[in-house]
């Protein structure tokens, strides 16, 4: 009698989530650090920096441990369609623009030279490699989405919760010129150009507007822990610090506070599905949470350049991105036939 042989566990689930989460972070570390290069005149013309060093040091981490687990996992008997879970094959996909975006960004610098900050977002060869990236990093926020059941505690969420900590901050690195840290629109000089008055509106509307979407859609599918409000707000203005010449620690813990409060208000308001009411609430408050404070307690520490009008109407208009956001998210129930 032939006895079948039992193939060796799969590498899959909360293990790989853990790694692929806190190598995602790494990955977004690197790039935060490359860019806080670029913007303080740390990169000359050779594409071969010590910045670019410990970037592409991390990709080849994620993409080692991502092709390392399919190969074991196929040699322990899974079809190499199975080899990965479907959110690690995406991410795997988007690694591997990093073998066309590396060797194109070394040509494209060789070509046209180093770019330097505020360029330095937006060359072609630089959206291929953050495309790449946020795919990339979202993984274990993917991989946890698609399975069953719903963790509770803060620490069983983590990996999600640095996922997703990971993608917004690579949202917010190549969008910096519109993060209130780095600009901390209407402080400071008490009168300011036109120009820079609307972009700061626009600024503060468009930053509330990544952040409610990032916030909103998690909701949809987890109750959050207490404490993940604070660890993305917190963490992601941490990051957001190094990326002028003076790092923003004021507005940095600002943005602390605002992440704490965020958590406190989550905690009395509930919001969910069920409680829509508490929901569009939530989705108003955070927003004016944040840039209230930030208007408020920088205002009174560095001066305020916007008059009361301005500074009063974007903080209200940041509250509406959020409650328009909230109702895209969570649409009112459609009245059955």
């Amino acid at each position: 009698m032939v006895v079948p042989q039992k193939h060796s566990a799969r590498i899959e689930g909360q293990a790989l989530d853990w790694a692929m989460g806190v190598l995602g972070l790494l990955f977004v570390g690197g790039l935060y650090l490359d860019g806080w290069a670029h913007n303080n005149g740390r990169v000359d013309d050779s594409f071969f920096t010590p910045w670019h060093a410990v970037l592409y040091s991390a990709f080849a981490l994620n993409f080692l441990t991502l092709a390392g687990v399919a190969l074991v996992n196929r040699a322990r008997g899974s079809a190499w369609a199975a080899s990965l879970p479907k959110a690690y094959w995406i991410s795997l996909v988007g690694l591997g623009l990093w073998f066309v975006g590396g060797p194109g960004d070394l040509i494209w610098h060789s070509l046209f030279g180093v770019e330097q900050n505020f360029e330095a977002l937006y060359s072609p060869t630089h959206l291929l490699l953050a495309t790449g990236g946020f795919l990339a990093v979202s993984g274990p926020f993917r991989a946890m989405w698609a399975r069953r059941g719903s963790p509770q505690g803060l620490l069983d969420q983590l990996p999600m919760t640095l996922s997703l900590l990971a993608a917004f901050s690579g949202l917010t690195f190549f969008t910096q010129h519109s993060h209130p840290v780095p600009n901390p629109w209407g402080l400071g000089p008490r009168f300011q150009p036109d120009i820079y008055e609307s972009h700061g509106v626009l600024s503060w509307m468009f930053f509330s507007l990544m952040l409610m979407g990032a916030l909103l859609l998690t909701m949809r599918r987890w109750r959050l822990a207490p404490g993940s409000f604070t660890l993305l707000i917190g963490l992601n203005a941490f990051g957001m610090g190094f990326q002028e010449n003076e790092y923003r620690a004021g507005m940095v813990g600002l943005f602390v506070a605002a992440g704490v409060a965020t958590d406190v208000l989550y905690a009395r308001l509930r919001p969910s599905s069920d409680r829509l009411t508490a929901l569009r609430l939530f989705a108003f408050l955070v927003p004016v949470l944040l840039s209230g404070l930030v208007f408020v307690v920088g205002g009174v520490t560095s001066g305020i350049g916007w008059s009361i009008h301005l500074a009063g109407g974007t903080v209200f208009l940041t509250g509406i991105m959020g409650l328009l956001l909230s109702v895209v998210a969570f649409p009112p129930a459609v009245p059955s036939e």
